[in-house]
């Protein structure tokens, strides 16, 4: 005798994720703004609140000499900090264009700062994926 298989068991075929030109546009632009990516697809309070909470977090950080790191310092924790920072898009590029965030920490409140920059880039990338999982329908 030979055992069937039942449906509970079998999995369904993989959905294709339909392309449009908002999921490209929409990620990026919230990258390089952030909360933009949501405000174009028309999510008004949830891009506002992503706008405000990593601008803030960013200016915040920069106020109390946070550090903003550099490409190709050698050091491994410096190149993951570089990694936080540049998810901040536009801020990281306006932070390195006015020398932003170049002074040593030399104090524990600056290193605080520079959490803060770090988790404000961190949080940039999120809204730029929640973003693109709004744009392809995944998420409403």
């Amino acid at each position: 005798m030979e055992k069937t298989q039942t449906t509970a068991n079998q999995t369904a075929p993989p959905v294709a994720v339909p392309f449009t030109s908002m999921a490209i546009i929409a990620p990026a632009l919230g990258w390089l703004i952030p909360g933009a990516g949501h405000l174009i697809q028309r999510h008004w309070i949830r891009g506002l609140l992503l706008m405000v909470s990593i601008i803030s977090m960013f200016a915040i950080g920069i106020a109390i000499d946070g550090k903003v790191y550099k490409a190709n310092t050698g050091d491994l924790l410096d190149m993951l900090g570089f990694v936080g920072d540049v998810g901040s898009g536009g801020l990281y590029i306006v932070s390195q264009m006015l020398d932003w965030g170049r002074t040593a920490v030399s104090f524990a409140v600056a290193d605080y700062g520079t959490k803060f920059i770090v988790v404000s880039g961190l949080l940039n990338v999120m809204a730029a994926v929640d973003a693109y999982h709004l744009a392809i329908g995944r998420k409403k």
